[in-house]
């Protein structure tokens, strides 16, 4: 996580409204990253923790109960990894030791880390659970890899264990399908600065930035929308409903004539 980060101008936005929240991340990213620096601007707890692991995420969720002195309004899970995409692995060749990671990492960490707050009750009535996707999770992006597959699953994720945390809990969960961002994690698929300019093109209002789907995120984690959940909404700037657009069929016909 880095200041380029949705997780980071998220909550930048929340400190900016007068919330309180912990910071997590894994011990490796922590070392790597700049997430002390965030904490420092917040007021932020930092607790670290493997996302994957049940007994990090316990100790996780009971420590910022603690910190926050309550139960937690909202969690923002901003995590996607492919070790395929990473080593260069391509959809028809990969090593799949390393695609189960990256489901494990980038999707099945959200049923754990939903499965940890539902045992706990540590999410207030009303809270809201928000998860980041990408709509490659529905339409083929070839370079995106693996990925698609881990954000299909954690869409379904979402719709399956909010169920039953908005039938026992009265908690939301949803998830955004958001522009493709220049992210560290954006920037590692092939191609990315091809397909952000073509996306650019194709959207009516022009590709969301980071600090846009910031915005979004905390629309959902307030209690304006109470009633929506089980959702996963797109915030593209329109690109999800776009066949063709006049600003890509014409950098096309112009390629096409010389």
């Amino acid at each position: 996580m880095d200041e380029n980060s949705i997780a980071w101008k998220t909550a930048e936005r929340v400190h900016e409204e007068g919330g309180s929240f912990v910071l997590t991340n894994a011990p490796i990213a922590m070392r790597m990253g700049t997430i002390n620096q965030l904490a420092k601007k917040t007021g932020a707890t930092i607790i670290p923790a493997d996302a994957t692991s049940i007994e990090d995420l316990e100790k996780l969720v009971s420590e910022s109960v603690e910190v926050l002195g309550g139960k937690l309004d909202f969690v923002l899970h901003s995590i996607g990894m492919s070790v395929n995409v990473r080593k260069g692995r391509s959809y028809t060749d990969q090593k799949y030791d390393w695609t189960a990671k990256g489901w494990d990492v980038s999707a099945g960490s959200f049923h754990k880390v939903m499965q940890v707050l539902y045992k706990q009750d540590a999410m207030n009535e009303w809270g809201s659970v928000v998860a980041l996707s990408y709509m490659a999770a529905q339409r083929v992006f070839p370079d995106y890899n693996d990925m698609a597959d881990n954000k299909a699953f954690l869409e379904s994720i979402a719709r399956s264990f909010g169920y039953f945390f908005g039938r026992d809990k009265n908690v939301r969960v949803n998830t955004i399908s958001q522009s493709p961002t220049p992210t560290t994690a954006g920037k590692g698929v092939k191609g990315f600065d091809g397909f952000i300019s073509y996306a650019e093109k194709m959207s009516p209002l022009g590709n969301a930035s980071a600090l846009d789907c910031a915005n979004y995120t905390l629309s959902l984690f307030s209690d304006l929308t109470r009633k929506v959940t089980l959702q996963n909404l797109f915030h593209d700037g329109g690109f999800s409903n776009m066949g063709v657009s006049d600003a890509v069929m014409q950098a096309f016909e112009e390629q096409q004539n010389t």
